[in-house]
């Protein structure tokens, strides 16, 4: 449903909201590790999302990436997912197909519409502070 860029972002904003409660900034390499995602990649991810005020870094020996604790509380998965693929996932079709639309549906399409809503909702009502607080920090692959 996601792509792979926004699957790695969503887990990696979640890391660095978790870290950032812990009141410690994480590298690159620290999250790339913990969300299993190839280091280059995350850079480019980590680049737009900072870019778009999703998290922020800081560079330097004692620099990282971080989430204000007001922005976790009020930063929902949507925006994470709307910097990441755009608002395709509410309209695009369900099969991929670009002929897809309300005049000519492809046999998945109204059931969708019920199924895109929901996740709507949910990515909407979805706060970075509520999710670092829920999960578990040892769903990442951090090493010990």
């Amino acid at each position: 449903m996601f792509s792979k860029s926004c699957e790695y972002g969503l887990r990696a904003v979640i890391f660095i909201a978790q870290q950032s409660l812990l009141d410690t900034k994480v590298s690159l390499t620290t999250i790339s590790e913990a969300i299993d995602s190839p280091q280059a990649f995350t850079a480019k991810i980590l680049q737009q999302l900072t870019r778009n005020n999703i998290v922020s870094s800081i560079k330097g020996p004692h620099g990282g990436f971080y989430i204000e604790m007001e922005a976790m509380k009020t930063l929902n998965l949507s925006a994470v997912v709307k910097v990441l693929d755009g608002d395709d996932i509410y309209t695009g079709c369900g099969l991929g197909l670009k002929q897809c639309n309300e005049d000519k549906p492809c046999p998945l399409h109204f059931k969708f519409v019920d199924i895109r809503e929901k996740l709507k909702y949910m990515l909407e009502n979805t706060t970075l502070i509520m999710l670092a607080n829920d999960m578990e920090l040892d769903i990442f692959h951090l090493k010990t």
